[in-house]
């Protein structure tokens, strides 16, 4: 079928991208779902830093590559002989969340918890393709990459079973969209890896969509929330959700420190900032993806006369037909504001502008939205 989507013909242009123009909306053909896949309509497509570093060149990957890996949509159609979908529930007219790194369940990776990708997902993830070794987009007779699995700028995606959680009807699209990236990756750096204790105070440095998602986890499981961060309207935000907001200069001059710290901003210079703020006998977990090249100082000494502990958490160590489920149960309870992080709503040919306003830290998250009229 056709679809209209939005690719990336080339990694590393220069900002301003409004100018440079990487992306190209246009007309893209779609295969069939083929065995352990499904179709999906997007309803609704975050765009994320992720998506940015591919664009600016910070994470290389193959192009031309439909980008997008954080959405929602309606199951349209169900892949031949697949019989996963129907064990989890899913079946045509179901609605999804997309998630970026799919789960095999097989490999020695997925045995740990979420601790560790899954190695078959990652690998598929890495060349563009689907799980299943397979592209299915398609322009002028020529492949198009996969986007970690998803290709969610478009109005429609073919992806594996393995790549979707299903969520109840009265979720709405723009809520379930953000549960595929920003709430399983800031909310899984509290959940699963920082792991806070009850009355134990977390921190979060940089309040993007992440690290924003990140203290609204904390807030509804009832711990005590710092937001630290340099834009002022993201603060002010941080204090309406009911957090203490400072800048990462306040936060260290009036010697704030807590036991969790979670640095979502993607920089060596947060990374510092959040080991800094981290009580001893705490944790500083780090989901931020900054460059290849970037490199941050901290005292080896500290770690071990604080006993203190450094986790990487990628995707919020998340098992997202584990954890899904439990943000669902939070936002109906009204204890996750989700609708909060939406910052702005754009159309495919508003994202060039879109990625420059993330760059400069203007948005959480911004999402594109497909009317179910629009044509493919």
């Amino acid at each position: 079928m056709q679809i209209t989507g939005a690719v990336l013909e080339r990694c590393g242009a220069p900002a301003p991208w409004a100018d440079s123009r990487p992306l190209t909306v246009g007309p893209l053909e779609l295969d069939p779902p083929g065995p352990g896949e499904l179709r999906v309509r997007i309803e609704a497509a975050g765009l994320c830093h992720s998506d940015l570093s591919v664009v600016d060149g910070n994470r290389v990957r193959p192009t031309p590559m439909l980008l997008g890996h954080e959405a929602a949509g309606i199951v349209e159609a169900v892949g031949p002989g697949t019989d996963a979908p129907a064990d989890a529930g899913i079946a045509v007219g179901t609605r999804v969340v997309m998630t970026f790194l799919p789960r095999c369940g097989r490999c020695a990776e997925c045995a740990t918890d979420g601790r560790l990708p899954c190695s078959v997902g990652s690998a598929a993830n890495v060349v563009g393709e689907l799980v299943g070794g397979v592209r299915r987009l398609h322009r002028d007779g020529a492949d198009v990459h996969h986007h970690l699995g998803v290709s969610a700028f478009a109005t429609h995606a073919v992806v594996s079973a393995t790549s979707v959680v299903p969520v109840p009807d009265d979720v709405p699209a723009d809520v379930a969209a953000l549960l595929g990236c920003a709430v399983l990756t800031g909310g899984g750096a509290v959940l699963n890896a920082g792991r806070p204790a009850t009355g134990e105070a977390v921190a979060v440095v940089g309040l993007g969509g992440v690290g924003m998602a990140a203290l609204l986890v904390a807030a509804a499981l009832g711990h005590e929330v710092i937001g630290i961060d340099m834009v002022p309207a993201k603060l002010d935000l941080a204090r309406e959700l009911g957090a203490r907001a400072l800048t990462p200069a306040e936060a260290l001059d009036t010697g704030v420190r807590a036991p969790v710290v979670v640095e979502a901003a993607g920089n060596a210079r947060a990374f510092e900032t959040a080991y800094a703020l981290t009580a001893p006998g705490g944790t500083t977990v780090t989901v931020g993806l900054p460059g290849p090249d970037a490199r941050a100082s901290i005292s080896p000494l500290s770690l071990t006369a604080e006993a203190r502990t450094v986790v990487g958490s990628y995707l919020g160590s998340a098992v997202p037909s584990r954890d899904i489920p439990r943000y669902v149960e939070l936002w109906r309870a009204g204890r996750l504001p989700l609708e909060r992080l939406v910052s702005a709503r754009i159309g495919l040919d508003e994202l060039p502008r879109a990625l420059d306003r993330l760059a400069a830290g203007e948005e959480l998250r911004q999402l594109i939205t497909f009317d179910e009229r629009t044509p493919a």
